[in-house]
């Protein structure tokens, strides 16, 4: 579970700052390469839309992605990669939505935490992120390892208005609180 106290709830941020944020270990089985992928699609149609990467690099894991690539990314523009972070709270609350795309997860921490702070997630139709998001109600599945689904739900996201948006947040909150805390 989750402290819902720790991870508190708090206000989204405007439309007009919308930001995804992906949070895990650099590695290709959580899906950032997809993530990726699905930010260069968006852009081209949205591109004042953030995309945001925080976690480790260059873990030790046969799967890890090198920094080298992460460095690639953030200079063609389409992510910022904002490094570790031991209190990932700032980070979330800044946050429009968080996206974890993984191939295959447990109970997923981040999206616990991330609810419990009211946003609502885009995340892979997978054991362990289906427990948590609740497709149209808490957020958005996607089918896994599909960078153009992906893409697809992250624009049905920002297409919503500011209320619709709240209003999956605190169902997502409340689904915490009541399923996890």
């Amino acid at each position: 579970g989750v402290d819902v106290t720790r991870f508190y709830w708090s206000p989204l941020p405007d439309v007009s700052n919308t930001t995804f944020l992906l949070i895990g270990r650099m590695l290709w089985d959580k899906g950032v390469g997809e993530y990726v992928d699905a930010a260069r699609i968006v852009k081209t149609k949205f591109p004042s839309i953030r995309f945001q990467l925080l976690g480790p690099v260059g873990v030790e894991n046969r799967r890890g992605i090198s920094g080298d690539t992460i460095s690639r990314w953030v200079s063609e523009g389409v992510v910022e990669y904002l490094g570790e972070a031991e209190d990932v709270r700032p980070y979330i609350e800044a946050s429009s939505c968080v996206v974890l795309p993984s191939y295959r997860e447990g109970i997923s921490r981040v999206l616990l935490e991330a609810a419990a702070m009211g946003r609502p997630a885009v995340a892979t139709d997978v054991p362990g992120c289906r427990d948590v998001v609740v497709d149209g109600v808490t957020g958005f599945l996607c089918k896994p390892r599909d960078c153009v689904d992906l893409a697809e739900k992250l624009e049905s996201y920002f297409n919503l208005p500011m209320s619709t948006r709240n209003d999956i947040g605190l169902r997502a909150r409340e689904r915490v609180v009541s399923q996890f805390d």
